[in-house]
């Protein structure tokens, strides 16, 4: 089974000592996001653990903790977002060079081809044109180049949680020739520096520009690490236009402290504030600890690895 930590919050930055509690401890207790009181057992060890997708703004606090979780049979590799916005969006990050040297430092750790570059979403305000965004794609690309060799981009969904957030700042809604500038000028800056170029969730076919659907839960990438194939199915429980195959999200919504305006998994800062406050490394669940009404049921965790055919590994 693929684990993804996580969609929901920022574990790399704010919880990896907990993370590496729970690999030791070997399970983890996942709360259903619709009902609190029921919660999933997840058996976590390398037998039934095929990768742990890694998604993260802010790394470093885990960098130390890399080796060891390679040395403890665990594949990975790590979904790092890094954009142009400011304080206006992003209001806890560290500075962008601080994150450019740590997404350098990651890379060199793990090797080019276990970090993707997420440049998600594209954001269109009064402020932020089309120029504004093609000028920073490129001298984010030029300061990346052969620390990863892709990049996933998408466009600003306003959900109702999100508009909100976003009360204040002009944000446009983007249009489909400006969907087209925008693709047109990504897809000769990532040709230049030796990238490729996926979407996330968008129905477009941007094909013409030598940008592909993605998958952040990727089997090409996750077969290419373990160097043999996996049996998959599409993950169904996302959006449709998702191309991910099933994982287990061990995560929690409502407890990320980077403060991005745009974020689906955040309903305020307050909330996200409070909830991290209930954080105890040593509990079996991210936030808090189980409760005594709570019903657990063990979740079934089969590998995916097809181990009698096996390609070259890439483990470091």
């Amino acid at each position: 089974m693929i684990i993804s930590a996580s969609r929901r919050t920022d574990i790399p930055a704010f919880y990896s000592k907990w993370m590496m509690n729970r690999l030791h401890a070997g399970y983890v207790l996942v709360p259903n996001p619709r009902n609190p009181l029921h919660f999933s057992r997840i058996a976590l060890n390398p037998q039934s653990v095929d990768c742990i997708v890694f998604w993260t703004k802010s790394p470093a606090p885990m960098l130390s903790k890399l080796k060891e979780i390679s040395a403890m049979g665990y594949p990975f590799y790590f979904q790092f977002t890094l954009t142009p916005y400011g304080r206006d969006l992003e209001q806890n990050l560290p500075l962008k060079t601080n994150l450019i040297q740590t997404f350098q430092a990651l890379s060199r750790t793990i090797g080019a081809e276990r970090v993707v570059w997420r440049y998600d979403p594209v954001i269109l305000t009064d402020r932020m044109g089309i120029e504004f965004h093609l000028q920073s794609f490129k001298t984010l690309a030029g300061m990346l180049e052969g620390y990863t060799h892709r990049c996933i981009f998408s466009f600003l969904d306003l959900y109702p949680k999100v508009t909100r957030s976003l009360r204040g700042i002009l944000v446009k809604r983007i249009q489909q020739q400006e969907i087209m500038q925008i693709a047109e000028g990504f897809s000769a800056v990532a040709q230049k520096h030796q990238m490729k170029l996926f979407t996330c969730c968008e129905s477009d076919d941007l094909s013409r520009f030598g940008i592909a659907h993605a998958a952040c839960i990727d089997p090409n990438i996750i077969e290419s690490i373990l160097g043999c194939p996996i049996r998959v199915k599409k993950d169904t429980g996302q959006r449709p236009g998702c191309g991910c195959v099933e994982s287990i999200d061990i995560g929690s919504y409502d407890c990320c402290r980077n403060g991005c305006r745009y974020c689906y998994a955040t309903s305020t800062p307050s909330a996200a504030l409070k909830n991290a406050a209930r954080h105890d490394p040593c509990s079996p669940t991210l936030l808090g600890h189980l409760p005594d009404s709570a019903i657990v049921t063990e979740r079934k965790m089969v590998s995916i690895q097809e181990r009698q055919m096996k390609f070259p590994s890439v483990y470091f």
